[in-house]
């Protein structure tokens, strides 16, 4: 059963995960399969938060989730995985929890009013898979994955304003839209001003920031998992950069890589 579970999330994880499951091929096969496990239990996090149900059900299966942790794996690959996967990393509960916290976050608030409490938010949704992700890899570095899980989390906030505006959330602070002067009309119109460039420039050189602090953990982390980590970091930083060269128009859909694009930053990460 443990077997067919691991094998069922890697799948999960090689058709949902948009530059996850570059970096996690480069493990050895444990790790690669625990990754997978956190994977899986994120996706399942987010399909809830960000799916079609009204909010008040979106946290009765949320607090469901929760209850799970602490019972019998049953036999869902998800949970069968992800207990195994637990019992031989030490994957910290108080991450998981975290993620299921994130997730009645986005139930509950749609608006952020500063970088302060969107850090906060970041910290949970995002923060709590590095900090799980480390215990796989094998060092004992929560903050340092803490905040490249945030860096990470800011570049999907860049990424996605647009999917985010149909769920009725805006990411961005408040405070600074406010002092970039451009209003919540200009994302649902999709309107790409001066404005709007100067506002999104600030938010992506404050995810490279964090970006740069969160990768000192490479430095903390054996050669294969250093390079899982640069490779998924690569492939944010990548995406990044073209929203940017783009001049940060991205009502029309997310930017994606090619593959070939995405096999140099993993040749790049190996010969880090």
């Amino acid at each position: 059963m443990v077997e067919a579970a691991y094998a069922e999330v890697e799948r999960l994880t090689r058709q949902r995960a948009r530059n996850f499951a570059y970096g996690i091929m480069l493990l050895p096969r444990p790790k690669r399969r625990a990754i997978a496990a956190v994977y899986a239990f994120a996706r399942r996090v987010d399909d809830i938060a960000d799916g079609p149900l009204p909010d008040e059900e979106k946290r009765v299966l949320l607090e469901q989730l929760r209850g799970r942790l602490d019972a019998p794996a049953g036999e869902e690959a998800m949970f069968v995985a992800l207990a195994d996967a637990r019992q031989i990393f030490s994957i910290p509960r108080d991450a998981l929890v975290a993620l299921i916290d994130g997730g009645v976050q986005d139930t509950e608030q749609k608006r952020y009013a500063d970088f302060g409490e969107l850090r906060g938010y970041c910290v949970r949704v995002a923060g709590a898979v590095g900090r799980a992700c480390v215990a796989v890899y094998g060092a004992d570095e929560p903050q340092r994955a803490e905040t490249l899980g945030i860096a990470l989390q800011l570049i999907n906030i860049v990424r996605d304003v647009a999917e985010d505006w149909v769920l009725g959330r805006v990411y961005l602070p408040q405070d600074e839209l406010v002092r970039f002067g451009v209003d919540e009309d200009d994302i649902a119109r999709g309107v790409v001003t001066p404005e709007w460039r100067k506002l999104m420039g600030f938010q992506a050189e404050r995810a490279r920031a964090h970006l740069a602090e969160g990768l000192t953990l490479l430095d903390y982390l054996d050669r294969r998992s250093a390079a899982c980590v640069a490779t998924f970091a690569g492939l944010y930083r990548s995406t990044l950069d073209r929203i940017e060269q783009e001049g940060f128009d991205v009502f029309g859909g997310a930017p994606t890589l090619s593959p070939v694009a995405k096999l140099r930053v993993v040749g790049a990460a190996l010969a880090r």
